[in-house]
């Protein structure tokens, strides 16, 4: 079987915590039991711990310990250099800079929601397009 390799985009993360059934959350499936490796640093799990800590999502600390623990088995921690692009949003550089990395190496996409955030690139896709692409290997 083929492995993917993706950066997920926090918006992605949530969505399927927040409704496991749902084209995120079986994306995540995928991410944590199937044939797509999480690609990330220490400042994407720094993100997602900050963003499902907040109150209004009602996620316990244990729920959210056991999320990015799932992340540090499965994942893939690249050291990124750091870009000078511009994006709406700052915090979304990260992301990037890490789908860049490890694409010297070879295929890798970013998974997002936000398509307009980021550059039109082949390799930045939402959550039905990776879906669509991994089970169309299977």
């Amino acid at each position: 079987m083929t492995t993917y390799y993706a950066v997920i985009d926090t918006n992605v993360l949530v969505s399927a915590v927040l409704k496991a059934d749902s084209v995120p959350g079986r994306l995540m499936e995928l991410v944590f039991d199937g044939p797509i490796a999480p690609v990330l640093d220490r400042g994407i799990l720094g993100e997602y711990r900050a963003v499902l800590s907040r109150p209004k999502f009602s996620l316990t600390p244990e729920i959210v310990s056991d999320i990015l623990a799932r992340f540090e088995e499965k994942g893939l921690f690249v050291d990124a250099e750091p870009s000078e692009l511009e994006l709406p949003d700052p915090k979304d550089r990260v992301f990037y800079e890490v789908v860049l990395e490890k694409r010297k190496e070879g295929d890798a996409y970013l998974v997002t929601g936000n398509m307009k955030h980021f550059p039109a690139e082949p390799f930045i896709v939402t959550p039905r397009q990776m879906l669509e692409l991994v089970l169309s290997d299977v």
